[in-house]
C-alpha cells in the first residue's frame, strides 16, 4: 500500500472508532449493559456488539472487498490481501466494573504484515493512531519513544503477565529491579504511556492479536521496538508482548527470551 492509501484508510478506522465512542460511552454512563459469558469464559455486552457492528459497517462501506477479523463476530472472509483487525472494547471487564481504562482497537494487516492502527480511548478522549511510514500520533500530536536511558527515573509497566510468572517468575523478577517505577497500568494504555515517552519498557504475557495489532503499529513508528518474548515479530498467533526502545527491549530481551 502507498502512503497516500495508508493515509485514507487510517482515517476511515480514525472516523469508525469515534462513531462507536458514542455509543460505548453512552451504555458505560447509563449502566445500561447486558452481560454475557463467551465459551472462553470472557465476558461480552451489547455495547461491544454494537460497537463491532458500527465499525465494520463503516469501513466495509469504504472497503466493501476487504476482509474483517473481530472479537464478537469472528472472521468474515478469507480471500482478500486486507484484513482489518478489530476489538471494540479491549477492556471489556473494566467496562462492566465501571473503570474507564478501556479502549476500542482498530489494525489493518496488509499481505500479512501489520501496516496502520487507531487506539481510541472513550472515556479518557484519547486517539492514538499511526500507519507505516506516516509516525505515530496521540490527538493530532507526535508520538516519540523515549530513547535516553535515565535510570533513576526509569519506569517498567506490566499488563497481564499469569503465563509469563509460572514460568519466569525469577527471571522477571531480576529486570523489574532494573528500573525506579514498577506499574501496572496495563491494556491499550501502557502502550500509549510509551510511545509518548512516559514509561520505558512494557511486558504481557496474556493478550491476543486483537489487544495488540493497532498498537503495535504506533509503538513501531513512534520509534520504538516491539516483539514477543522470544524476540520475533507480531503475528496472528501472538500472545505475549515486550516493547521499548532499543536498550530497554534488548535488556528484557537477556532476562525472559
Amino acid at each position: 500500500m502507498n502512503k497516500e492509501a495508508l493515509e485514507k484508510a487510517t482515517e476511515v478506522a480514525r472516523y469508525a472508532a469515534g462513531q462507536a465512542a458514542g455509543g460505548i460511552r453512552s451504555y458505560y454512563m447509563n449502566k445500561d449493559n447486558v452481560t454475557e459469558v463467551k465459551s472462553d469464559n470472557s465476558p461480552v455486552t451489547i455495547a461491544d456488539k454494537e460497537a463491532e457492528k458500527t465499525i465494520i459497517r463503516i469501513i466495509k462501506e469504504a472497503y466493501p472487498d476487504h476482509d474483517f477479523f473481530g472479537e464478537e463476530y469472528g472472521r468474515d472472509g478469507e480471500d482478500s490481501d486486507y484484513l482489518w483487525l478489530i476489538d471494540p472494547i479491549d477492556g471489556t471487564k473494566s467496562f462492566i466494573r465501571g473503570y474507564p481504562f478501556f479502549s476500542t482497537q482498530i489494525a489493518l494487516m496488509y499481505k500479512g504484515e501489520l501496516v496502520l492502527g487507531v487506539s481510541h480511548a472513550p472515556l479518557m478522549d484519547e486517539q492514538a493512531y499511526a500507519f507505516k511510514g506516516g509516525g505515530a500520533f496521540l490527538n493530532g500530536e507526535s508520538l516519540h519513544i523515549q530513547n535516553k536511558w535515565v535510570e533513576h527515573s526509569s519506569c517498567v509497566s506490566t499488563g497481564n503477565i499469569q503465563s509469563l510468572i509460572k514460568d519466569k517468575w525469577s527471571q522477571l523478577g531480576q529486570l523489574l529491579l532494573k528500573f525506579s517505577k514498577i506499574r501496572g497500568y496495563g491494556d491499550f494504555y501502557h502502550y500509549h504511556l510509551l510511545a509518548g515517552g512516559k514509561i520505558d519498557l512494557l511486558i504481557e504475557s496474556d493478550v491476543n492479536i486483537l489487544d495488540i495489532a493497532a498498537l503495535t503499529v504506533i509503538v513501531r513508528e513512534a520509534g520504538g521496538v516491539i516483539s514477543d518474548l522470544s524476540g520475533q515479530n507480531i503475528r496472528l498467533d501472538t500472545t505475549d508482548v515486550v516493547a521499548g526502545n532499543q536498550k530497554t527491549h534488548a535488556m528484557a530481551m537477556d532476562y525472559l527470551s
